[in-house]
């Protein structure tokens, strides 16, 4: 039987599709779906918009203040759902290490900067 021969390398080559765009997320929404795949649910937080707003009309014809109508006891956040991704398992798992190891790379930059901004910082006496 002859043993299966394996490349020296892969390349992986990237495409975008033509509706892809940058989007900012202040939140996420999510959990396992009934086929045990995880599903998230990308968000960003506004105040509500009302569903109206008036301006009365001076007998001159100026305009006056507007007026919008809202319940004063109560805020209301909408939260604009603008991606959902599912992940199986083994891609959420890769996707959490991915997230760790930036994350490491962002907090050594940060306390690098921390520690360029005072000489002192870190220093014990």
């Amino acid at each position: 039987m002859s043993q299966m021969k394996y490349p020296s390398r892969i390349r992986y080559e990237y495409t975008q599709d033509p509706d892809c765009r940058l989007q900012y997320t202040h939140g996420v929404w999510g959990g396992i779906n009934p086929q045990g795949e995880i599903e998230v649910n990308f968000y960003v937080e506004s105040d509500k918009l009302p569903s109206f707003s008036e301006r009365p009309v001076e007998p001159d014809g100026a305009f006056g203040a507007e007026v919008v109508p809202f319940d004063e006891e109560e805020r209301v956040i909408t939260r604009h759902i603008h991606s959902r991704v599912l992940f199986n398992y083994h891609t959420a798992r890769a996707l959490m290490e991915w997230l760790e190891e930036k994350i490491d790379t962002l907090e050594l930059e940060e306390s690098a900067s921390y520690d360029a901004d005072d000489p002192g910082a870190g220093v014990q006496q």
